[in-house]
C-alpha cells in the first residue's frame, strides 16, 4: 500500500510539468518526446538473461500478460501479486516522466533479477541486450480494429499521450502509423518475421479470450517453468478481465487525475474482441479493410477479428 502511495503521490507532484507531450521520430517511429530525448539510455540497458520481456503494441493486452507472468513466477500467489501496482512489480522499459517520477530504467535498477519488463517499442528499438543474452520474449498482438479503439479511447484518458482528435482523424492516424509508437502494420510484422529466429513467444489476444488455459499453459511452458493444474485455474481466474478490472493492483486506478482521467474512459474498459462493430460506420469500414489488406499483404499473420 505505501508502495502504491508513493508513486500516487510523485504523479501529482510533477503536477503541471505533465501535460500531451508531442511525438518525436527515432528511427522513423514516433515516440513520446520525454522516451525519444531518453532513447540512448533506454538502448545501454544491460538486462540479465532471467529477464523476461512482455512487448506489445499499446493497448494489446499489456497489462494482462504482465499479470499471468508475475502470477506464474509466484506460483498463482495472489498476494505476492498485491506487493505493488503492476507499474512497479514489471516496469515500462522506456518511459521517461518529468521528475519526481521515476521512469522505467530508474525502476528497474532498483530491482534484483529476474524482472518482468514491459515495453512498446518496435523490434528495431528493443535493446541489443534482450537479443545477446537470449532473453525470454513474450508479444502479444490485437485485431487491427479492436487495437484501434482500444487506443483511442486510452488516448483521450491519458493526459500524457497526443491529443486524439475525431474518430475519424484517428482511424486515418492509425493507418499512417502517426501514432505513439508508430504504426501497428510495422510493429505487428517485425515481430511476427523475428519470431523464430529471436526465439520469441508470439501470442494473439483474441486466443487468450478464446481459452485462456492454453494460452497460460503456453506462457508457463516458454519460461520453462511447471505449476499444477489447479494454479493455472486460480491464474486464469485471477486474470479474468472482471477480477483484474476490480484490482486495484492492476486497473491503474493508483494514478492520478493529472495523468489517467478514468471520468472519461476507464483504463480497462471493454476487453472484448469485436467491440469494434460499435465504432465503424460503413464507409470508414470499407476505406480501414482496404488499407489493412494492402498492409498485411503477404504477412499471413492469422489474425482474427471476431471469435
Amino acid at each position: 500500500m505505501e508502495k502504491t502511495l508513493k508513486y500516487s503521490q510523485t504523479v501529482e507532484k510533477a503536477g503541471n510539468l505533465l501535460f500531451r507531450f508531442p511525438l518525436k521520430k527515432v528511427r522513423g517511429v514516433p515516440l513520446r518526446e520525454p522516451i525519444a530525448q531518453n532513447i540512448e539510455s533506454v538502448w545501454a540497458f544491460c538486462p540479465d538473461p532471467t529477464d523476461i520481456l512482455i512487448a506489445t503494441y499499446p493497448k494489446a493486452g499489456t497489462t494482462w500478460a504482465q499479470e499471468i507472468v508475475d502470477l506464474l513466477l509466484h506460483n498463482g500467489d495472489k498476494e505476492a501479486c498485491k506487493r505493488g501496482p503492476i507499474v512497479l512489480r514489471s516496469p515500462f522499459l522506456e518511459i521517461f516522466y518529468p521528475p519526481p517520477m521515476l521512469s522505467g530504467l530508474d525502476l528497474l535498477y532498483q530491482m534484483s533479477p529476474p524482472r518482468i519488463i514491459k515495453t512498446h517499442l518496435a523490434i528495431q528499438l528493443i535493446p541489443e541486450g534482450f537479443w545477446e543474452k537470449k532473453c525470454k520474449v513474450i508479444y502479444v498482438a490485437r485485431n487491427a480494429k479492436d487495437n484501434l479503439v482500444s487506443y483511442y479511447h486510452f488516448d483521450r484518458m491519458t493526459l500524457t499521450q497526443p491529443e486524439p482528435g475525431s474518430w475519424e482523424n484517428y482511424i486515418q492516424k492509425f493507418m499512417n502509423g502517426d501514432l505513439g509508437w508508430g504504426s501497428w502494420y510495422d510493429h505487428v510484422k517485425g515481430y511476427w518475421k523475428e519470431r523464430e529466429k529471436r526465439n520469441i513467444l508470439y501470442l494473439f489476444y483474441e486466443d487468450l479470450k478464446e481459452n485462456p488455459q492454453r494460452e497460460v499453459e503456453r506462457i508457463m511452458q516458454y519460461l520453462d517453468l511447471s505449476v499444477s493444474e489447479e494454479v493455472i485455474a486460480r491464474i486464469v481466474e485471477l486474470t479474468s478481465f472482471e477480477v483484474m478490472k476490480e484490482n486495484p493492483m492492476t486497473n491503474y486506478s493508483f494514478i492520478p487525475k493529472n495523468m489517467f482521467d478514468q471520468s472519461i474512459s476507464a483504463f480497462m474498459r471493454k476487453g472484448e474482441v469485436g467491440d469494434w462493430v460499435n465504432h465503424f460506420s460503413a464507409s470508414q469500414l470499407k476505406i480501414f479493410d482496404e488499407n489493412d489488406e494492402q498492409q498485411m499483404e503477404m504477412a499471413n499473420i492469422p489474425f482474427r477479428s471476431n471469435l
